[in-house]
């Protein structure tokens, strides 16, 4: 077990000075005490932030992190929430090559106007249809109070 001072796990993990303080005040991690002004962590934290890291990549929000990490031990990773996110990235991916193959058809499209391509009216149709649904979703506004 080594000891690290905040300035070398954040050079060797890739990570900013400032994160791991914020990840140390959201409990992500634990500094085991100080050396001068700057915090020391034992190099285990290196493993953990590579943790965090992925998780991140993943989609993961840092409370849902944090939930991996018990007391003392390995973590405990959940696998059904690894297989909901495959999924949620499955989804993403089919969208985005949709998206990406539409767009690449808009680039090389010989109509004289996008307006005149029938495979991008059908994009448009599937964009407006995406945003409508959105915003169905999100919640409805507040009526002003009457008077206004």
């Amino acid at each position: 077990m080594s000891e690290l001072d905040i300035g070398e796990v954040a050079q060797r993990a890739g990570v900013p000075a400032s994160a791991l303080r914020f990840y140390e005040e959201k409990g992500l991690i634990a500094s085991i005490g100080r050396r001068g002004l700057r915090r020391v962590f034992d190099d285990s934290v290196l493993e953990r932030l590579a943790l965090i890291a992925l998780g991140r990549t993943a989609g993961f929000s840092l409370d849902e992190i944090a939930l991996t990490f018990v007391p003392a031990g390995q973590p405990r990773i959940d696998r059904q929430k690894l297989a909901a996110k495959a999924e949620e990235l499955d989804r993403t991916i089919r969208k985005l090559t949709v998206l990406r193959d539409g767009l690449r058809h808009a680039a090389a499209c010989p109509e004289p106007s996008h307006m005149e391509c029938p495979t991008f009216r059908r994009i448009l149709g599937a964009a407006a249809s995406g945003t409508m649904r959105a915003r169905k979703q999100r919640t409805p506004r507040r009526a002003p109070p009457p008077g206004d």
